[in-house]
């Protein structure tokens, strides 16, 4: 890219961050008139006080007002406007009126059907420079993808600031990604105001959340991150394209996957919500939500990274990222489990203010 783009984008992602930012608050004031308030009555919730929803209605804001004034009329602006448009309606009507799951995910799917519709279809994906190409089920994997992720950024949406976060990561590493493959220019600058409109938001999402995102921001961010990476990563033919989303996304994508297997082993339906997610898991083995957010956070980073090495064909190096990624968390989830190791790691410091009584008594403890 040359250096006016780069900065073009940079532009695009500010003005993306400060319409977010700036339009929180009055869409705060609409969550409360529209009765859109999520009420903590399970143990699911890790909130203990009626919390605003439709937060992701500054984030749709934030992304579509930017995206028109920055890029030019595209098939996949026009996707993401008409189908993004549809699913944040979806996602509104959800944090009002509490749908069923199926009536959201017949939704999705003919929603889906948008992509389909502008021509944002995945036709083929390169394994090992052998070029596998889809013909006639092209549409289906397609659907499949734009459903599957949009689901995935959902499920995972369980703590203040993670799934808005965890999206942000997502999209500036399928930002680096696109620029390094650099024949999806388009692509490039509606990424940017992506990640930017997220950014904008968190500093109302992270804990504790004065605002939820909700299903209008989930589904939008989902929807949007699966049909920019079918427009942009899965056009590209590199050596192992296949891989390139499947690492930017794996920490969602593998938290839905385990969750809908699990709730089919033990007989119950794919849609009924559980306490199971990896982030639940996590909060009950002692962290607290910003020490679950940092650590889940660093591993979809730590993939994202990775994604930028497969991009470079540099497997083995992007290899050693992964196992390493791995083999930290397997290190740190060992550590959590025993009280004793996890009071030594810090880790149960981290996110946790000390009062001055406490931190008087930490030095004495060390000089004795």
């Amino acid at each position: 890219m040359e250096f006016k783009q780069i900065v073009y984008g940079l532009a695009a992602m500010l003005c993306a961050a400060l319409i977010s930012f700036s339009t929180t608050p009055p869409v705060r004031v609409l969550a409360y008139k529209l009765k859109a308030i999520d009420i903590p009555l399970d143990n699911r919730r890790m909130h203990h006080v009626p919390i605003p929803r439709l937060g992701g209605l500054a984030i749709y804001l934030g992304f579509m007002i930017t995206a028109f004034v920055f890029t030019d009329v595209s098939p996949l602006l026009w996707t993401i406007f008409i189908g993004g448009s549809l699913i944040v309606i979806v996602g509104m009507l959800d944090d009002i009126f509490r749908l069923k799951a199926m009536i959201k995910f017949i939704a999705q799917i003919g929603i889906a059907f948008v992509a389909v519709w502008q021509g944002i279809t995945i036709e083929s994906i390169t394994i090992f420079g052998n070029t596998i190409q889809f013909g006639g089920w092209s549409i289906f994997f397609t659907v499949f993808w734009i459903v599957g992720l949009t689901n995935a950024i959902n499920l995972i949406d369980g703590l203040d600031g993670l799934s808005c976060g965890v999206s942000a990561i997502c999209s500036f590493s399928l930002l680096l990604v696109t620029i390094l493959m650099g024949e999806v220019p388009g692509a490039i600058i509606i990424t940017a105001i992506l990640c930017g409109a997220c950014v904008g938001f968190l500093p109302f999402n992270i804990n504790p959340a004065k605002i939820f995102m909700g299903d209008t921001g989930a589904l939008f961010l989902g929807y949007t991150l699966s049909v920019i990476s079918i427009s942009g990563v899965l056009k590209v033919h590199t050596l192992v394209s296949f891989i390139i989303p499947l690492s930017i996304f794996a920490l969602p994508l593998f938290d839905t996957t385990f969750a809908i297997l699990r709730r089919v082993v033990h007989g119950k339906s794919p849609f009924s919500p559980d306490r199971g997610h990896l982030h639940h898991r996590l909060i009950d083995m002692g962290l607290n939500q910003k020490q679950t957010v940092a650590v889940l956070y660093s591993i979809c980073a730590l993939l994202g990274l990775s994604a930028v090495l497969f991009t470079s064909e540099k497997l083995w190096r992007a290899g050693i990222v992964v196992l390493a990624g791995i083999l930290i968390f397997v290190i740190n989830f060992v550590l959590i489990k025993n009280p004793k190791t996890f009071d030594e790691s810090g880790i149960n410091e981290i996110g946790v203010k000390h009062t001055e009584e406490e931190e008087t008594a930490s030095k004495r403890e060390l000089d004795d």
